[in-house]
């Protein structure tokens, strides 16, 4: 684990300063919105998604420079879903990464703009030829990250949430709510790197296989460290499912049966390794760290 915190520090580090120079501060009458699109985007989080980016990228010996493009892209489009997220009209919550939501440090209507612009910017850093010189890699990482995201991903999986709050949702409806609002993402954030990489199609589709089951793995940890974890350890409001009387893992399964249903979807992510080696093996460490953490 101390190897992989070493790795993640460092690809952090380095998803950050691409951040920074592709969302420069400028002067004029939209300030205000780089400023805020930057608040929502710098000085935190776990970089998971652009962790994932770097690193599987690395496997295929892919361009730094293009893949940490890449990966400040889905940061970027991560933030603005976080950004949406937290606004009155969703999840109507203060605090994010520890600091105050975007909404909250600026106001409303800046905090919907600047989501809405770190959107298209997520797109328009993918199809530059600064991310990758073949077009068709372009178009390939720009459609996947469309349908990652959009009414048959992350939004959809959005919209899900919402209409389920005061239900009683099965097992199978959490896990596919689940899967659309955060396993998605995360699988694409994986599959970039071997889009970047131009990988074979089945090795492409092992890739992609982690990715979803790691971001399964990920949300079902989740929903133990919301039953569990204070708002100090989680950065954000702590106890949000049960108060807002959302189907979670824990609400179905309790808070050791989730944990173990985490530890199993965990394995199933690791093996579809087996093929990588030992080239792989911060992906495996990335897996148990997923279900231990703390915040």
């Amino acid at each position: 684990m101390v190897r992989l915190r070493a790795s993640l520090a460092t690809r952090a580090e380095a998803v950050e300063h691409a951040i920074d120079r592709l969302l420069a501060p400028v002067r004029g009458g939209e300030a205000r919105l780089i400023d805020a699109m930057r608040y929502a985007t710098l000085g935190g989080g776990k970089r998971l998604r652009g962790y994932l980016v770097a690193e599987v990228a690395s496997m295929f010996r892919v361009d730094e420079a293009g893949a940490y493009r890449a990966a400040a892209s889905v940061e970027m489009l991560h933030a603005y879903s976080l950004v949406h997220d937290d606004l009155p009209a969703m999840d109507d919550d203060d605090l994010r990464r520890g600091q105050p939501s975007t909404h909250r440090k600026f106001d409303e209507a800046t905090a919907i703009l600047a989501g809405d612009a770190l959107q298209t910017m997520s797109f328009g850093i993918l199809a530059d030829p600064a991310t990758h010189p073949d077009a068709g890699v372009r178009i390939d990482l720009v459609t996947t990250l469309a349908a990652a995201s959009g009414a048959a991903g992350m939004v959809g999986g959005q919209m899900i949430d919402m209409e389920g709050e005061g239900r009683s949702l099965s097992l199978e409806e959490v896990a596919r709510l689940h899967a659309l609002k955060t396993g998605c993402l995360i699988r694409y954030s994986a599959e970039a790197g071997a889009i970047l990489g131009q990988a074979a199609p089945d090795v492409r589709a092992r890739i992609a296989a982690y990715g979803r089951d790691l971001g399964a793995a990920f949300q079902v940890a989740d929903d133990v460290l919301d039953a569990t974890a204070s708002a100090e350890e989680l950065g954000k409001t702590a106890g949000k499912d049960e108060a807002a009387g959302k189907s979670t893992y824990v609400a179905l399964l309790g808070v050791e049966g989730a944990a173990r249903e985490a530890r199993r979807i965990a394995a199933q992510a690791e093996a579809h390794l087996d093929i990588f080696g030992s080239e792989a093996d911060r992906l495996r460490d990335l897996v148990n760290y997923v279900v231990e953490r703390r915040n």
